[in-house]
């Protein structure tokens, strides 16, 4: 059973845990099922790869890992700070909202 996350591929987010604790970023990937995603520069991780005919050269990658959902605040796009998102139906759809101004992250 899978639940719906408050964070989505492209939005900007601030680590509030971790290794990379205060570092700002964007999301790249977000796997709801695992409740993890993939933030653009943090948890990097050493990927060893085998060459291949489209990489000949092969050879250890730094890539980035995967993250948990709860490691992670969303940063609203209006007042710029790490706030936790409130949700608001409009018109049968769902709107995220900052808990802290109470503006729309959703334009």
């Amino acid at each position: 059973m899978s639940r719906s996350m408050t964070v989505r591929k492209g939005d900007k987010v601030k680590v509030i845990a971790g290794k990379d604790r205060g570092k700002e970023s964007r999301v790249l990937r977000v796997y709801p099922e695992k409740q993890r995603l993939v933030v653009e520069h943090v948890n990097m991780i050493k990927k060893h790869k085998r060459a291949t005919s489209k990489q000949p050269q092969g050879g250890i990658l730094e890539v980035e890992g995967t993250i948990h959902v709860s490691n992670v605040m969303l940063l609203c796009p209006s007042c710029s700070q790490a706030t936790r998102v409130g949700r608001r139906r409009e018109e049968g759809t769902r709107i995220r909202v900052c808990k802290k101004c109470g503006s729309d992250i959703d334009k």
